[in-house]
């Protein structure tokens, strides 16, 4: 068949596959974007962890946090103009407001009627794309983090079996610390033990290929798919990854240290990643 320039631009652009892969990939998977992406990384020519969306439009996230919620949301607009204009601002705060005063969980006619009144004044196209609300119990606390003029913004919970230690400010700042690491790195889990099945199983098939490659004996093979799956989740997974501020540990390993240090039991729970223009 054949394999327009525009989708091998694609799929490069998925994948940071070159071109003459990308198209060779289409071709052999009959324009199969899905696998070809997975044949490519069999090749070892995809980035496998690759999985944020790009930026398709304007706007600007935000965040709010309280002692018993905390709540975060993307405002989208057509240009970046708007995205700092103050009543758009305005609006971001507003919605907040409505969604605390009313706890809210999903976007309702109201939120909208919010947003198309200020459409009809600044004459440009504005959607409320998505909103997460996390519920903070009396055990837990929240940190938040706005990147920029909104670009990113995070959301991340921490829980403690002692609600004491929740006031202390080495606590508070590892938490922020945890936010700001969110917002550089995207992970795509908490843990390793969050890693869908299904994905995993993916990654496993697409090493076991790459192992079986080398020519290898089977017993060699299994402890390099072992080593590399050890190493995605330290690439993926919040929790193994290294730590913004100390990248020679992980967060996991900072955590356990700051619970040891403190007498007390510190979890992460949660998080929420959102970007201007990505739907994760």
């Amino acid at each position: 068949m054949g394999i327009k320039a525009v989708d091998v631009k694609k799929l490069r652009d998925m994948t940071g596959a070159g071109m003459l892969d990308c198209k060779k990939a289409l071709v052999e998977t009959n324009g199969d974007f899905q696998l070809a992406e997975k044949k490519l990384k069999e090749l070892g020519l995809a980035a496998v962890a690759k999985r944020s969306g790009r930026a398709t439009n304007n706007g600007r996230v935000f965040s709010r946090v309280t002692p018993s919620k905390a709540a975060i949301l993307e405002l989208a607009c057509e240009t970046d103009f708007v995205a700092r204009n103050k009543d758009f601002i305005s609006l971001g705060e507003s919605i907040l407001n409505t969604i605390f005063q009313n706890n809210l969980t999903e976007i309702t006619s109201g939120l909208k009627d919010l947003v198309t009144e200020l459409i009809s004044t600044i004459k440009e196209n504005m959607t409320l794309k998505r909103f997460s609300v996390l519920n903070i119990a009396e055990n837990e606390i929240a940190a938040e983090y706005i990147h920029g003029e909104g670009s990113i913004g995070v959301l991340v919970k921490l829980r403690s079996d002692d609600p004491m230690i929740l006031q202390n400010n080495k606590v508070k700042e590892f938490l922020f610390d945890c936010a700001l690491h969110i917002a550089a790195f995207n992970p795509l889990y908490l843990s390793k033990e969050n890693v869908d099945d299904e994905y995993l199983a993916e990654q496993k098939d697409i090493f076991t290929k790459q192992g079986a490659a080398l020519g290898k004996p089977a017993n060699i093979v299994e402890n390099i798919v072992k080593g590399k799956i050890n190493k995605h989740f330290s690439e993926i997974c919040f929790l193994q990854q290294g730590f913004v501020k100390d990248d020679k540990s992980s967060v996991e390993t900072i955590l356990k240290s700051l619970s040891k240090e403190l007498g007390a039991n510190l979890e992460i729970l949660d998080y929420k990643y959102f970007k201007v223009g990505s739907e994760e």
